[in-house]
Formats: C-alpha cells, sequence, structure tokens
C-alpha cells in the first residue's frame, strides 16, 4: 500500500511538472498562429440539410412532426462525421450486401432491410453482452428454434446466409403480427411482444408516435440515416473509389459427412491455412470438427490465387 501511494505521489508530481512546462512555454509566433488559423479555416463542419422525404420499406417518416424532425437530425449528424466508420460501413457493404439482397429478395422482405444488419452488428460478427451473435445479433433460442446449430463447435449464427435466412423468418412474423414493416423493424430491437405491448399501453398505432426507452427510439431513425447516408455518399461528404471497398473472394464448395480432427491439416489440403479457413468458415467455432450426426456440412474454400500459400 505504501508502494503504491509512492507510485500516485510520484505520478502526481509528473502530471504537475507537464502542466508547469505547459504553462512556461513561449507564446506561439505570428507564424505558427497563422498557420493554425488557416488549418481551422480549412475544416468546416456543417447543418445536415434533411431530405423533404425519407422512408423506410416504402413508409413514410413524418418530418412534419418537429420530434420526428429533430430525432432524425441528430442521426444523420452522428452517422455523417463519425467518418471512420462510415467509411467503412461503405467498404463492408460492397463485400456483404450481394449476399443479403438476393436472400431478401427471395424471402419476400423489403430491400431495406439490409441497413437493419449495419446498424445491428457494422456488418461484421459481432458479439452482444445478451449473448446476441453475427451480422444479423441473432440469440441462441432463436437460432435453435428455427433450426440453426449452436454450440461450441459450430454456431451457424455465424453463417451469413442461413443467418440472414433466419432473420426473414423473424421480419415475416413480425410484420404479420403488427401490420407495417417500420413496426417489424422495430420488433426486431424490441421484440414483438414488446412492440406490442408499448402500442396497448400507449393507445397508437405507429412507431413513431411511440414514447420508447433510448435504444428502441433511436433504432428507426439509426437505420434509415445509414439507408440515406450509403445510397447518397457524395452528399454527405463521402469521397472514395469502387478500388477502396472490400470485395467478396470466389468460393467453392467442399462437402464433409465426417468429423475433421485437424483443421489446420484440413486446410492445408486445399492450398490455404487455417485462418483463411475460418475467415471463410467463420461459424465454425474450434479447431476441429465433432461431427456425431454424421450430418453434412458445407465449407467455402477460397479459389487459388487470392492467398498466398500457407
Amino acid at each position: 500500500m505504501i508502494y503504491l501511494k509512492n507510485i500516485l505521489a510520484g505520478f502526481g508530481l509528473i502530471c504537475l511538472s507537464g502542466l508547469f512546462i505547459f504553462a512556461v512555454q513561449k507564446a506561439p509566433s505570428d507564424d505558427t498562429v497563422g498557420s493554425e488559423k488557416k488549418l481551422v479555416n480549412d475544416y468546416n463542419v456543417y447543418a445536415i440539410q434533411i431530405p423533404e422525404k425519407l422512408d423506410f420499406a416504402g413508409e413514410e417518416m413524418p418530418l412534419s412532426d418537429p420530434d420526428v424532425y429533430e430525432r432524425m437530425d441528430r442521426e444523420l449528424l452522428v452517422n455523417t462525421y463519425w467518418q471512420s466508420n462510415g467509411l467503412l460501413m461503405f467498404k463492408r457493404a460492397q463485400k456483404y450486401f450481394p449476399i443479403i439482397e438476393p436472400i431478401l429478395k427471395k424471402n419476400g422482405i423489403p430491400d431495406d432491410f439490409k441497413y437493419l444488419a449495419v446498424i445491428e452488428s457494422g456488418l461484421s460478427n459481432a458479439v452482444s453482452p445478451a449473448g446476441a451473435r453475427g451480422v444479423w445479433q441473432i440469440m441462441p433460442a432463436t437460432a435453435k428454434e428455427n433450426g440453426l446449430e449452436v454450440n461450441d463447435n459450430v454456431d451457424e449464427r455465424y453463417h451469413l446466409a442461413k443467418s440472414t435466412e433466419i432473420a426473414c423468418k423473424y421480419l415475416l412474423k413480425s410484420k404479420q403480427s403488427l401490420g407495417s414493416w417500420t413496426l417489424a423493424a422495430a420488433a426486431y430491437n424490441a421484440g414483438n411482444a414488446g412492440i406490442s405491448n408499448r402500442l396497448k399501453e400507449q393507445n397508437v398505432g405507429e412507431y413513431y408516435d411511440l414514447l420508447l426507452g433510448e435504444e428502441t427510439g433511436r433504432y428507426m431513425f439509426r437505420i434509415v440515416a445509414l439507408k440515406e447516408i450509403l445510397k447518397n455518399p457524395k452528399s454527405y461528404g463521402f469521397n472514395f473509389n469502387k478500388s477502396d471497398l472490400y470485395s467478396s473472394i470466389p468460393t467453392y464448395e467442399v462437402k464433409v459427412e465426417n468429423d475433421v480432427t485437424d483443421f489446420t491439416a484440413f486446410a492445408q489440403l486445399y492450398g490455404i491455412n487455417y485462418k483463411i479457413l475460418k475467415i471463410h468458415n467463420p461459424w465454425l467455432r474450434e479447431d476441429h470438427l465433432t461431427n456425431k450426426s454424421k450430418k453434412q456440412y458445407i465449407i467455402d474454400i477460397p479459389e487459388k490465387g487470392y492467398y498466398s500459400k500457407p
């Protein structure tokens, strides 16, 4: 304890010394001040011009409502000026939207729901404190109820195509239950019962009339903001070339019906290493496959020429 106090005391002296040194530094010259002024003048922050009409899945956002207008303004500002995150979304969208879009279309889900995946996970295999996993942030119970395998060895919530199918099933049920795509999207965050109960308690029929908690209350505004920015990058100050974006790597399928004792050796059979195997098959959670049921798994292997040899 005494040793700790001495460390803290020493640290305090260093901090005070730093402050003193900063205080007695020579005042900047006129040239330096001029340079700083130029840097400041070269960087400008502008208010965002909100479009006259915004919608989600063809359902118009009531921007004439002052509360709705201000909340939409907030999300456009936050996501426009969080430039690094915005650029990452453009880069990842180029890679993952081509997988998500045809699955949404096949299931009769509006294309706008791909932006729900953007705000759920940033198009990454995120892990939530509550236990949700993958791009679509699916909980274990929901995954299992809909036929996905979830255990320590295999977790198909990390399989983008399969998890997109499960998200579609959930959204279709929500739309049927709640009556609108906007409410169905909100229910993806708060649950069907949660949204239904709030509608009854507050005696309203629309998402934008509900008083909700912070997360669900921002949910639709965040989705629409990302949709607007990703569809109109230059309008929001994002500049890039197509070559700056990420692209998917072509793969071919390898069917496996038995257990695999060593995925490092398995990967090398196909001219790749274990890391590359896991990048293309994140649903494989361990370095081996315990296939007691002898079911058929399909493992994606990248075509030759995209990675260096292991």
